[in-house]
């Protein structure tokens, strides 16, 4: 019971950091003209990194595996999933969800995809995804500073399609130093 008003307090925090910082964001968005790909993840690193941080404190996955992901599966903020549905995780709506959708081509044509009110609901909504998931509970006996295990888990257990996956999660996580996060 404290615990699931904790969270729900938590959670209207961060909403209200975010609704604060979407400013900022649309600024950013219309500077970002001249700017190199390293400079626009290192942007969307500080931007995301506090919610990520906050979601391992809840939800106990390494926020180096989150950043490096909300990277990989949104293109640093920049795809259409990111930009017009607010997912950074390329969470796809299965069966259980309830929520607005977004139809993009993926591994299929038109492949239905969740859509959030904005990105700390896609944070939230990907530690819900791999807690509440039987395929991902094994990554929860790694040790969270353990970023490669993670990685390969992830792969493992089948979070995208993408042969790479693991190696490109853990050389972002390198490149950019996300294991500080943890």
């Amino acid at each position: 019971m404290v615990v699931n008003k904790f969270i729900k307090f938590f959670s209207l925090i961060v909403l209200s950091l975010l609704t604060l910082s979407c400013g900022t964001i649309n600024r950013i968005n219309k500077s970002n003209t001249n700017i190199t790909v390293d400079q626009k993840i290192e942007r969307y690193i500080k931007l995301y990194a506090p919610i990520a941080r906050k979601q391992m404190k809840v939800y106990k996955i390494p926020a180096s595996i989150t950043m490096a992901q909300g990277i990989l599966e949104s293109g640093y903020g920049e795809t259409t999933l990111a930009k017009k549905a607010n997912n950074h995780f390329g969470i796809k709506c299965h069966k259980d969800w309830k929520g607005k959708k977004i139809y993009h081509d993926d591994d299929e044509e038109n492949e239905c995809f969740r859509s959030y009110r904005n990105p700390v609901k896609s944070y939230k909504d990907h530690s819900l995804f791999l807690v509440n998931r039987d395929r991902y509970r094994f990554l929860f006996d790694i040790n969270k500073k353990d970023y490669k295990a993670w990685a390969e888990g992830l792969k493992k257990a089948g979070y995208a399609t993408d042969p790479e996956y693991s190696k490109k999660l853990i050389s972002l996580i390198e490149r950019f130093s996300l294991s500080q996060l943890d």
